[in-house]
């Protein structure tokens, strides 16, 4: 999930629990709290050691991946969010996809929080001038991307072979995949009435009351060439610290990903949330609204069907045998992702 102002602190809904079939607490799986991430046999499938898969949303994998991709040679996977995907002015955008791409090729705009650094306004102030909406901001650079996906999809291509396009133009090595090349549109129930992801997030600035959050076209997404196999056979599932309703939530819905989750029984999931809080976007706001425990073991009880291991930061380490009695294992490291030295303990923890 990817933001085009200033990010402000805010909260989304909880899925019914269904027993993990995979359990750690089952024979095979004996459960063990360390300060170190437990290594799990999980034998039903042969794991492609090196390749380790992550389940994406926008800024915050993007800043995981591009931290990781420096402190290991291994492959790293992305699985990205296609909720936030729109439509405007007859272009097609995918703002998690572009947020991540733009990160791992070094061009994203540090000031801004989003788009490509280097932007331009002109064709905005144009637009503006002759009566267009321009409450969602396209920078002149950032439009290229978005004419050419565009351009592509309507000649017949998919958005996993646009996606492969652009991020090898952009010098991106790490693979990212769309989790879907169908469409699944992340919707909300407002006081306001119903809203679109962008209209909720970027509109109205994630400032309206929430009432309840589905994605339409769920029944009809398929997963993406790549993406099941890819959730199979990694050595590791890694769920970054994204916003675990409107990031995470969405990848759950294609056909086929929970059910790979529960399978294994052993994803890594990273809180998004520190100290009750969320660094960026409306995650904490979203749960509060939503009925959810706005802190770790809100988060853990939220995965709890497919969780393996829960990371909390320091800052959470009281909540440790909280989160634990969800049925996951529990890790505490450092998971402010500016901050290197953190860094580095978390890579070490879930790598």
């Amino acid at each position: 999930m990817s933001s085009r102002f200033p990010a402000r602190a805010s909260t989304t809904t909880s899925s019914p629990t269904r027993q993990r079939r995979t359990t750690l607490g089952s024979p095979g799986h004996p459960r063990v709290r360390s300060d170190a991430v437990t290594t799990f046999d999980v034998t039903e499938r042969p794991r492609v050691v090196g390749v380790i898969a992550v389940l994406c949303g926008g800024v915050g994998a993007a800043r995981l991946l591009r931290a990781w991709q420096e402190r290991t040679s291994e492959e790293l996977v992305g699985i990205v969010n296609v909720g936030d995907d729109t439509e405007m002015h007859g272009l097609n955008i995918c703002p998690d996809l572009d947020s991540i791409t733009y990160h791992l090729s070094g061009q994203h705009n540090e000031e801004l929080g989003w788009g490509l650094r280097d932007e331009s306004w002109r064709t905005m102030s144009r637009l503006e001038l002759l009566g267009g909406e321009t409450w969602f901001r396209l920078g002149d650079l950032d439009l290229a991307t978005h004419l050419y996906r565009t351009g592509r999809l309507r000649a017949g291509a998919t958005k996993s072979e646009v996606t492969r396009e652009i991020t090898a133009r952009l010098g991106v090595t790490i693979t990212l995949r769309p989790v879907s090349d169908d469409r699944l549109e992340t919707r909300f129930a407002t006081e306001i009435g119903e809203l679109s992801f962008q209209e909720y997030f970027v509109r109205h600035r994630h400032s309206v009351p929430v009432q309840r959050i589905w994605f339409d076209g769920a029944d009809r997404a398929r997963p993406a060439p790549g993406v099941l196999d890819a959730l199979r056979d990694a050595r590791r599932v890694v769920v970054a610290p994204s916003n675990p309703l409107v990031s995470i939530d969405p990848l759950l819905e294609v056909t086929g990903v929970r059910e790979v989750l529960s399978e294994r029984g052993d994803a890594i999931a990273i809180s998004p949330l520190i100290d009750g809080r969320a660094l960026k976007g409306p995650a904490d706001r979203l749960m509060r609204e939503l009925g959810l425990e706005v802190n770790a073991v809100g988060v853990a009880r939220h995965y709890a069907p497919w969780l393996g291991t829960m990371v909390i930061d320091h800052q959470d380490a009281s909540l440790r045998s909280l989160v634990g009695a969800t049925g996951c294992d529990v890790v505490v490291a450092g998971t402010l992702l500016d901050d290197p030295a953190q860094v580095d303990e978390l890579v070490a923890a879930i790598g």
